[in-house]
C-alpha cells in the first residue's frame, strides 16, 4: 500500500510537470499545480483502492491518473487569444 501511494504521488508529479511544460502560460503558480497534481493522484488512488479492494495495483494507478488529470484540468485558464470583445449590454 505504501508503494502504491508513492507510485501515485510520483504519477501526480509527472502529470503536473507535463502540464506546466505544455500549458505554462495558462496555469497558475507552479507550486499550486504540483500540489494539485499530487493531491489529485493520492485521492484518486484512495478512492479506487477503496472501491476495488486490496490487490488492485494497476487499476488504482489508473484511477490516480484520471483524478489527477481531472484536478489539473480545473486549473487551466482560457487562453488570451480566444477572448473576444464582449457585446455591449
Amino acid at each position: 500500500m505504501i508503494l502504491e501511494a508513492l507510485g501515485s504521488a510520483v504519477l501526480g508529479l509527472l502529470l503536473a510537470w507535463a502540464a506546466t511544460h505544455r500549458l505554462a502560460d495558462r496555469l497558475p503558480a507552479r507550486t499550486l499545480v504540483f500540489s494539485t497534481g499530487v493531491a489529485g493522484a493520492l485521492f484518486g488512488d484512495f478512492v479506487t483502492h477503496s472501491a476495488l479492494g486490496p490487490g488492485s495495483g494497476l487499476p488504482s494507478l489508473l484511477g490516480a491518473a484520471v483524478v489527477s488529470a481531472a484536478s489539473l484540468s480545473l486549473l487551466v485558464r482560457p487562453s488570451r487569444r480566444l477572448r473576444g470583445r464582449s457585446a455591449p449590454a
